[in-house]
């Protein structure tokens, strides 16, 4: 099994609330990601397709395939964004990088056997900061 990854970027704002708490008790569970104006990241996004190498081309997966992919469907409905207000699927879900993540691989899956009869989605990596990432392998 060959596993083979694509890094993209996007920026984005957003903030941890939840509606039915008070002000002061989201201060407390969510600290400065409440702030009241939003506060924004600088993501990473790591996409990893697994499985057999196309014996005519040697590859998994076409990157420019895949790039071209998650650009469309992810990241240009992403980047420069407000998480809570701007993005169509994180409507009425708290913006967490967990929820976040999950959207993100629900958005990929089929598509990426679409563009690769040799290769699946694997997993994705989503970095909030340089030191807080999330992982999602799927079902």
């Amino acid at each position: 099994m060959v596993y083979i990854s694509r890094k993209e970027h996007f920026n984005a704002a957003h903030k941890l609330y939840n509606p039915n708490w008070t002000p002061e008790k989201n201060t407390e569970v969510f600290g400065p990601c409440a702030n009241v104006n939003w506060h924004g990241h600088n993501f990473e996004l790591i996409v990893t397709v697994k499985g057999t190498p196309d014996p005519e081309t040697g590859f998994v997966v076409d990157l420019k395939k895949l790039s071209t992919l998650i650009r469309r469907e992810v990241i240009d409905k992403l980047d420069h964004k407000n998480l809570n207000e701007d993005v169509d699927f994180m409507k009425g879900k708290m913006a967490s990088c967990e929820n976040l993540i999950l959207e993100i691989w629900k958005i990929l899956e089929v598509p990426v056997g679409d563009i690769t009869p040799y290769g699946r989605l694997h997993s994705l990596r989503l970095y909030e900061t340089p030191r807080n990432y999330v992982e999602y392998f799927g079902e």
